[in-house]
């Protein structure tokens, strides 16, 4: 065989060896998270809610107008909002007249993040105080969430 063949061969070996280390190495980077997807009637609104109540940053958007698919960080946290879509069954909590799920949001100073979260248009639904070693308060955001916003005391 001329040695040109063997060495394409030899390239191949190589080279599909050293993607599969690069492959193995992006898999081996990838750190387990988990990350609510709150579904929400006016997702867009909801987005500049959530940047005024905790300062969140937008890591991506997808859509215009009124409805938009959002991956949203406070501080590193990340959790993704959309429009909810019966026909895929997600509901907002408007739609279910409640939650499933409550969100905690740990915090350095829940006491700040309450307020904020306040003056932004969440109703409250108890206010910070101490229990169960925790200085934690709730509120409702316009969409139905619930967060409670708080710190361990020890």
């Amino acid at each position: 065989m001329p040695a040109s063949k063997k060495s394409g061969r030899k390239s191949i070996k190589t080279a599909n060896k050293t993607a599969s280390r690069s492959r193995t190495k992006a898999l081996a980077s990838i750190t387990t998270t988990i990350a609510p997807w709150l579904c929400v009637r006016g997702s867009a609104r909801a987005v500049d809610f959530y940047k005024s109540a905790f300062g969140v940053q937008e890591l991506f958007r997808m859509g215009d107008g009124d409805s938009v698919v959002a991956r949203l960080s406070i501080d590193g946290a990340e959790f993704w909002l959309s429009d909810e879509s019966p026909e895929h069954h997600n509901y907002s909590p408007e739609s279910l007249g409640g939650i499933t799920v409550r969100i905690i949001l740990t915090v350095a100073d829940p006491d700040a993040v309450f307020t904020r979260a306040i003056q932004a248009g969440a109703k409250e639904v108890y206010p910070v105080g101490e229990e169960h070693d925790w200085r934690i308060g709730r509120v409702v955001d316009p969409f139905g969430h619930h967060w409670e916003i708080g710190r361990p005391l020890s």
